[in-house]
């Protein structure tokens, strides 16, 4: 019996670029695209959102002369060709997928349909969300909230390269407090760095549990679908 049944995945793009900093390190992209083959053996459905940091971020100093509705746009299409690396990733793995853009590119994948997502989820596709939301001031995170909404998903789960949520950084800071359960209004109030507020919002308002876990571990994700704990849940104020 599974813990959570239908999941949405958000992986940021610097995650793909493990120790390199920068681009996409085959290693790790092998690494995520084999944890997932096996939680989808498990019989869970999986979406996912991947940022584009490890390629063009928007907000960064590199971008900070630009127009920032351009930016986003390239921020955008920085996630596609991460959508499209972890595509083939797990296709050699023998994992059927779909990759849905918010911004039309038929040539290399499907328009965001919402009954046609979850349909694929349903036959047992791995579903990749590309491009965000497909606006500019929206961030990856929201664009997971959004479809982790849209496609009814029991939980999000955001892959980190640290065991949970900390009051602080805890690679800088050996002292930083863990937090295994916490309230979507604590995580505003304490100003956690969990997921972006507008994303934090979402998932309040729709009682969308969110689960903080270290993807860097090996197994941890299948360990929170077989329902050991796992990582830092965020939660509404009445569970």
């Amino acid at each position: 019996m599974l813990q959570y049944r239908r999941i949405l995945l958000k992986l940021s793009g610097e995650a793909l670029a493990g120790e390199d900093g920068y681009g996409i390190n085959i290693g790790m992209l092998e690494r995520y695209a084999e944890e997932i083959r096996e939680a989808r053996e498990m019989g869970a459905e999986i979406a996912l959102v991947i940022g584009g940091g490890n390629i063009f971020r928007g907000l960064s100093d590199a971008a900070a002369s630009m127009d920032r509705v351009q930016a986003d746009y390239m921020g955008m299409l920085a996630t596609v060709i991460n959508a499209i690396a972890f595509q083939d990733a797990l296709e050699r793995k023998g994992v059927f997928t779909r990759l849905q853009t918010a911004i039309k590119m038929e040539q290399m994948a499907e328009p965001f349909i919402r009954r046609r997502a979850i349909r694929h989820l349903e036959k047992g596709r791995v579903v990749i969300f590309g491009a965000g939301t497909g606006n500019p001031y929206f961030t990856t995170d929201t664009a997971a909230a959004l479809r982790a909404i849209e496609i009814e998903a029991d939980v999000i789960v955001k892959g980190t390269r640290v065991d949970g949520i900390y009051d602080s950084d805890p690679e800088k800071n050996p002292d930083a407090e863990f937090f295994a359960r916490i309230s979507y209004l604590d995580v505003i109030r304490k100003n956690l760095r969990v997921m972006d507020m507008t994303a934090i919002t979402l998932c309040q308002e729709n009682t969308l549990p969110i689960v903080v876990l270290n993807m860097n571990e090996k197994g941890n994700f299948t360990r929170l679908l077989r329902g050991e704990k796992v990582g830092s849940l965020v939660h509404g104020d009445q569970v």
